[in-house]
């Protein structure tokens, strides 16, 4: 190391006017401008450029300009791919030595940066930084062609992909494009079948950390989004945004084919089979098909005679929840549904519909034999025995039989008179 007054000397030669350094002792060097200190001449060299905005180094393959020769060294690397920095852990390669460093964190596990809102640890300066935001509401990245703004500048970058389109990592397997790296490992997990992520509880595997985190709360019963309108509680930010609709109105997804609008992604979907006549699930028992799961699954109740739903005044038990609503109000009496004609009340919205046949004169039911049409369908069943000849019921006594119930019962008054 230099002595104080040659280093003098020297530091005047290098610096002037008001960013000229001295010599803070026998062994620093002090900043003019920042008061900053420096064991080497060399390094206050460096340090004034950050207050002077100077780049004497500058990049042969793409002109970008650096104010330090380290920094310029390092940018080379991303022209030349030279990685000369090995974990010795994992053998991967980095172009700088503090990712080396960075990466080894995920290796020992250390987080050496901490929140000091809510004392969340992270292994990344940069990620400390960002997730500061989430309790500030700061975003200072903007996007120049919407105006949205973000956190990260990471983030910013991801979401420039969505208008430029671009797509720089292809599958080698498929050859499907991705905007991100990320997404690119989740595909690949398609294709090799590795679920890396199990459940502690039961054993269940997941391909993404992200999933594996949201089905914890199937355990845990947490539900950390709360509605603001009614503080209903979901246990997925999904379902609390499909939530909101219902308050706001919204159906952002409509029909091509009928225009109709939906506010769920999957009413739509299970919209659209009405269309083109999709039935993509298989009762493996009778090979039935429906075009929603929940209703394969209410149909496997016929075959296996569950019924898990219990009317707690009588007992009842029904395979469908909507069953069991319908009966209750054989309890409470409740006619929710109203002739707009004549205010008579019923039960059930299909006795309703029924109902308004008789202001309305629609007859739907048409038979095939001689076009004799029916308000209702049973109606029209029991039409149907005239040209069958069918006679169902058959009176215990005599066995003589009836095409209608309601005549047996005439009959068999017959035999009570006797």
């Amino acid at each position: 190391m230099a002595t104080s007054n040659n280093s003098s000397d020297d530091v005047g030669s290098g610096l002037e006017g008001e960013f000229a350094g001295r010599v803070a002792t026998a062994k620093t060097f002090q900043c003019g401008k920042c008061s900053k200190q420096f064991s080497r001449v060399g390094l206050l060299r460096g340090h004034m450029r950050t207050h002077t905005g100077e780049k004497p180094f500058r990049c042969e393959e793409c002109s970008k300009q650096f104010s330090e020769l380290g920094n310029l060294k390092r940018h080379l690397r991303t022209h030349t791919g030279e990685k000369p920095y090995k974990c010795e852990e994992c053998s991967k390669q980095f172009s700088t030595l503090d990712g080396l460093k960075t990466h080894m964190r995920t290796h020992t596990g250390e987080k050496p940066f901490r929140c000091e809102e809510c004392n969340q640890q992270f292994n990344v300066l940069g990620n400390l930084k960002a997730h500061v935001r989430t309790h500030t509401g700061e975003k200072p990245y903007t996007c120049e062609e919407c105006s949205k703004q973000f956190r990260s500048l990471g983030c910013l970058q991801r979401h420039m992909k969505t208008h430029t389109g671009e797509k720089p990592y292809t599958c080698e397997e498929c050859s499907r494009q991705f905007s991100q790296m990320g997404y690119l490992k989740t595909h690949m997990l398609t294709h090799t079948g590795e679920k890396p992520y199990r459940c502690e509880e039961c054993s269940k595997q997941f391909r993404r950390l992200e999933h594996l985190k949201k089905h914890m709360r199937t355990h845990t019963g947490e539900k950390p989004y709360r509605c603001e309108e009614c503080s209903k509680q979901f246990s997925q930010l999904d379902g609390l945004k499909k939530h909101l609709r219902t308050h706001t109105g919204e159906k952002p997804y409509r029909c091509e084919e009928c225009s109709k609008p939906f506010s769920h992604l999957d009413s739509l979907k299970n919209h659209i089979r009405t269309h083109t006549g999709e039935k993509p699930y298989k009762c493996e028992e009778c090979n039935k098909q429906f075009s929603r799961l929940p209703n394969l699954k209410f149909h496997m109740r016929t075959h296996t005679g569950e019924k898990p739903y219990r009317c707690e005044q009588c007992s009842r038990q029904f395979s469908m929840l909507g069953n069991l609503k319908t009966h209750m109000r054989t309890h409470t009496g409740e006619k929710p549904y109203k002739c707009e004609e004549c205010s008579r009340q019923f039960n059930l919205l299909g006795n309703l519909k029924k109902h308004m046949r008789t202001h309305t004169g629609e007859k739907p039911y048409s038979c095939e034999e001689c076009s004799k049409q029916f308000r209702q369908q049973g109606d029209l069943k029991l039409h149907m025995r005239t040209h069958t000849g069918e006679k169902p019921y058959t009176c215990e006594e005599c066995s003589r039989q009836f095409s209608l119930l309601s005549n047996l019962k005439k009959h068999m008054q017959a035999h009570k008179g006797h």
